[in-house]
């Protein structure tokens, strides 16, 4: 059973809702977690990745109190948004450890061809690419973990999931849709949040 009381907040990807980490959160409450899932919406990309992580930074607060203290889990475009979070909004010293799953760290070739402005943020050296990733140094002070599948066809590369940060772990899943519902993923979860 996890050591802390620390919540953990869960914030799903690209045309999710709250749903989406059902399965993550029974798994993670089972294992003695307080989990919270939050999904700032529309999920569709319609709205920019800072809206979004304002809204989602508010509705935290609003839960657990704006100086508590979480665990971030963020699937897919969930995984930007919480490092929005983390880097651009104040979050640094309330964020204990991160996890990150088939995120597009390092941008999806091809973005830029999308309407939606989320979606454009997070092509391969856009300027919110390049503005996240000048603040490294933040996933270095704090426990970080990247799931990945190489599998993916949704984050292309696959390995834009991967920085040269923390530790990334892959697990060979044939969906990136697929990942938070995978057993090994939700196990990887667990062990990273409750380590020492």
């Amino acid at each position: 059973m996890p050591t802390t009381s620390v919540p953990v907040i869960l914030i799903p990807g690209w045309l999710d809702n709250a749903d989406k980490m059902n399965a993550m959160n029974a798994f993670l409450r089972s294992k003695g977690f307080r989990a919270e899932t939050v999904s700032p919406q529309p999920s569709d990309g319609s709205m920019p990745i800072e809206q979004l992580a304002t809204q989602a930074l508010d509705e935290i607060n609003m839960r657990i109190g704006a100086d508590a203290a979480f665990d971030y889990v963020g699937f897919s475009m969930g995984g930007i948004i919480g490092r929005f979070i983390l880097h651009l909004l104040g979050a640094r010293s309330r964020i204990r450890r991160f996890v990150t799953i088939s995120s597009p760290h390092r941008g999806v070739i091809g973005a830029h061809l999308a309407w939606q402005p989320a979606l454009r943020q997070m092509h391969r050296g856009s300027a919110l690419m390049q503005e996240l990733n000048l603040h490294l140094t933040d996933l270095e002070a704090i426990p970080f973990l990247s799931i990945w599948t190489p599998l993916d066809l949704t984050v292309i590369p696959a390995n834009s999931s991967v920085l040269p940060v923390g530790r990334a772990q892959k697990i060979v899943n044939p969906a990136h849709a697929l990942m938070v519902y995978d057993p090994r993923v939700q196990r990887a979860v667990a062990d990273f949040l409750k380590a020492a």
